[in-house]
């Protein structure tokens, strides 16, 4: 079920009409009732899916409450390794048991060898990246004791399963989300209300400006041999964009869904269009997976060498990377990503406030720290727009043409009128939470509701060819 559908139209008001007027006084039930939903939506798919988030949830439920009991290291080291092992083996059986046969292959193919071996049939499950890493998250914290391993089997299933953001993030930590379905949870109008602009603000993103981007890049990357090294380089500035309003709507959505219902999901883009280097760029990408690496993988590397830098920052980016996708193509966007990651930590500058901080225009500086920075992230994006590996390097050997001096191909109007529009919005509240956040602005009701309606008209009139989020195949 999409969020951006008729059917999740449907679903979400008896959903919330029964969590706030039928049992809004029994915190079990309402619990109760979030895993119902969250199965159904998550089984609109396919129901046999719910048979793996169940196996996986299950293991690390009986696994937390072990882990409560257990006092010696070897025991306690034997249940997260059994916790790791059934998460990792899943997502590595469904995810990567194709790619590391056909490298497996292809190496011994390389060296002289004739080995050949069948690949499964293997449909990947939707969002199994995201939530194998949130209850993952759980047993973890309850190892290393930040956790206590909860009893609780409707808050715990609700919690790894949770609808809003099960398919694509945020990826919540247990200490933030679980605690949350613990505590009773009670209805606040101005919470519902930001909730219900951050959804409107990422149906925005998503169906004007994302949809409709889609449809000329698609169109576009599939016969790029026929277009121009011009158009080929407003496709690739096009798919940022799109690629940029398809997960970050997906993300508003997500977290204003999570606030109707008294949940308050961590952050998960910080206008990074706006960033002036790298690594700003990824403290304000993809938040909820970056410090994920960060906090569970990096930190038990430890180590401040320079050495050990370069070691921690490669090791993140290629896990990184490679989560994205069983694919060459994601590995070699990690590194990439990593060696413009490592000069700018080395000179260690940081961004402590947003850009151009108090004022309405960027200074030049600022504009060009903007324009490089978002210049390697466009780059990369082929990695992710063309597939094999060939192929990208193939397209961008075609931008090397002659033709990128003639007049491109561009994205229709509404395209780019949405994306204009979406640009000056965020920009002028790249310091809010969201680009409909009111907090602090005097705004006139029929202005307010001007703008509502606006913005559903364009979502209902301007919308392109519904299309599935990109984040869904990863």
């Amino acid at each position: 079920m999409l969020t951006t559908t008729l059917e999740f139209a449907l679903f979400l008001p008896c959903v919330f009409f029964l969590y706030w007027f039928v049992f809004s006084k029994n915190l079990r039930l309402q619990n109760a009732l979030i895993l119902a939903a969250s199965y159904l939506f998550y089984g609109w798919w396919d129901w046999r899916f719910l048979f793996l988030i169940a196996l996986s949830s299950g293991v690390d439920f009986l696994v937390g409450i072990l882990l409560n009991q257990a006092e010696e290291k070897r025991t306690r080291n034997a249940l997260l390794g059994l916790s790791i092992t059934v998460n990792l083996g899943l997502l590595g059986f469904f995810k990567y048991y194709n790619f590391f046969l056909d490298s497996f292959v292809s190496t011994f193919s390389f060296m002289g060898f004739g080995f050949t071996a069948d690949r499964l049939d293997i449909i990947l499950p939707v969002g199994i990246s995201f939530y194998t890493l949130q209850t993952l998250s759980y047993t973890i914290d309850v190892y290393d004791r930040k956790l206590k391993g909860t009893k609780d089997f409707f808050a715990f299933f609700a919690y790894v399963s949770f609808f809003p953001q099960l398919v694509a993030g945020p990826i919540e930590r247990a200490t933030n989300l679980l605690p949350q379905f613990q505590n009773k949870r009670t209805f606040q109008y101005s919470e519902a209300a930001d909730g219900m602009r951050q959804m409107l603000w990422g149906l925005f993103k998503k169906v004007v400006v994302a949809d409709n981007l889609a449809i000329f890049t698609s169109g576009i990357a599939m016969n790029y041999e026929e277009h121009s090294a011009s158009t080929l380089l407003v496709c690739l500035v096009a798919f940022a964009f799109q690629f940029y309003c398809d997960f970050s709507g997906y993300s508003d959505i997500a977290i204003g869904t999570g606030r109707l219902f008294g949940f308050r999901l961590m952050k998960n883009f910080d206008f990074p269009i706006f960033a002036r280097s790298v690594p700003e760029f990824w403290q304000k990408w993809h938040i909820s997976l970056f410090s994920w690496f960060s906090d569970y993988v990096i930190k038990r590397l430890k180590g401040f060498r320079r050495w050990q830098v370069v070691r921690n920052i490669l090791i993140i980016f290629l896990i990184t990377g490679f989560w994205h996708g069983a694919a060459w193509t994601y590995v070699m966007w990690g590194l990439l990503h990593a060696l413009l990651f490592m000069p700018v930590v080395f000179r260690r500058k940081k961004f402590r406030k947003p850009v151009a901080h108090g004022k309405i225009l960027p200074s030049w500086k600022e504009t060009w720290q903007i324009f490089s920075t978002q210049m390697s992230f466009i780059f990369l994006g082929v990695l992710f727009l063309m597939q094999p590996i060939s192929e990208s390097f193939n397209y961008m050997v075609q931008l090397f043409d002659p033709s990128l001096f003639s007049i491109p191909l561009v994205p229709q109007n509404k395209a780019i009128a949405g994306l204009g529009l979406m640009i000056l919005i965020e920009w002028f509240q790249r310091e809010k939470e969201h680009g409909l956040d009111l907090t602090g602005i005097y705004s006139p009701k029929l202005l307010r509701w001007g703008v509502y309606y606006a913005l559903l008209f364009a979502v209902f009139y301007y919308g392109g060819r519904p299309q599935d989020f990109l984040y869904f195949q990863f």
